[in-house]
């Protein structure tokens, strides 16, 4: 086992050219401050927010991959499209991963950051795609006795997503909620949320297996966009729930102007009087994903009282402010087996990460395919 001094990182490289790579750099630790930790990670989920620096819109079916078994290089075309988008970021070797855990093997001179010493403990804060990462004791979040790196990886950006959507529900005013692309390892995580905080959800999948799935974890209501019936089934569980606010994953394509249509036909369905401007029941769909990249269509049967928006994790803890955070926080280490459990369907060392065939895998994005990278594997 190295020192720690210095350690491979992960960094995804956009060229001028058009060119994307992606390397594998040795870099030094740097020494921590009073306040600091060095920590070895031994996990670090691959989320689709990664995926979005990592390889974002480039074109993975001109990958190559050249350089030697330990330190392999790919490069991909990005389309022509994408660049203009991109300008913030050209040739900059930028490093990725937004979350992981690990063991922290050295410390700064304060009380609070010699308490960890030895300690496993998850983290925030960009490039953890790496062996080695000094990161600030506020960063950092003990783990529980008994919770291994890998139950700990995904602690941060799944969880507070699934909470932060239950807390906008009820900051917003809503009763109830609905979201697709749901049995995601999020999904399933807000699922076990609403069932212990008593809050209806609609889930929206893409298949059976996946509503057997969330089915089997006790989800009550599941509709499947592939299916013939699905307006008619999404109307009969937005009555049933009163759910008049989305969170959509998929952001393309006709989904959300389909939940704003069965949300305007629910609420018709139980409004006391007739109004020619559609009913004045306030729906929401906030769009947090793009599953689908195609544009979103909006065919507007809902008269006139609703809104579509984005939604992102940090401007909403921003909005909340450290105590309320602190909370979410809590409530994430107390339940970190249970609730917010994870599952990974494959684990891989930074070298695996980077082969073709694993990154035709995991750039697919779907459902049931979750992959955490163990920098310090083997």
């Amino acid at each position: 086992m190295s020192d720690g001094k210095t350690g491979l990182q992960l960094r995804s490289l956009l060229k001028k050219s058009g060119e994307l790579e992606l390397s594998l750099v040795n870099v030094p630790t740097p020494e921590p401050a009073d306040d600091e930790v060095v920590v070895r990670i031994e996990a670090t989920p691959i989320n689709p927010s990664d995926l979005g620096l990592l390889i974002g819109p480039a074109d993975v079916s001109t990958a190559r991959v050249s350089g030697s078994k330990d330190a392999p290089v790919v490069t991909a075309k990005m389309p022509e499209a994408a660049m203009r988008l991109m300008g913030g970021r050209l040739d900059q070797s930028l490093p990725v991963g937004n979350e992981g855990a690990g063991v922290v093997i050295r410390t700064g001179s304060s009380d609070a950051a010699k308490a960890l010493l030895g300690k496993n403990v998850s983290m925030i804060g960009g490039a953890m795609y790496a062996q080695y990462r000094t990161v600030k004791v506020r960063d950092v979040m003990e783990l529980p006795p008994g919770t291994t790196p890998a139950d700990g990886a995904s602690w941060f950006v799944n969880p507070l997503t699934a909470l932060g959507m239950t807390e906008t529900m009820r900051r917003e005013g809503h009763k109830a909620l609905v979201h697709t692309a749901a049995a995601s390892n999020l999904g399933q995580m807000l699922n076990k949320i609403c069932l212990k905080d008593g809050i209806g959800l609609v889930n929206i999948v893409r298949s059976k297996e996946q509503a057997d799935l969330l089915r089997k974890i006790g989800a009550k209501h599941v509709v499947d966009s592939t299916a013939p019936s699905f307006m008619d089934d999404l109307t009969a569980a937005l009555v049933e729930t009163g759910a008049t606010i989305a969170f959509d994953a998929i952001g393309g394509g006709k989904l959300a102007g389909q939940i704003l249509t069965c949300m305007e036909i629910a609420a018709n369905k139980t409004a006391k009087e007739y109004s020619r401007y559609g009913s004045n029941v306030y729906k929401q769909v906030y769009i947090y994903g793009s599953l689908d990249n195609r544009p979103t269509e909006l065919s507007r049967t809902f008269g006139l009282t609703w809104g579509v928006g984005g939604w992102l994790l940090t401007p909403f803890l921003q909005k909340i402010g450290p105590a309320e955070i602190g909370k979410l926080r809590q409530r994430v280490a107390s339940e970190l087996k249970t609730t917010f459990a994870s599952h990974y369907t494959q684990v891989v060392s930074l070298q695996e990460a980077l082969q073709l065939s694993n990154i035709a895998v995991y750039n697919k994005r779907s459902t049931g395919e979750k992959f955490l990278i163990n920098p310090n594997k083997g």
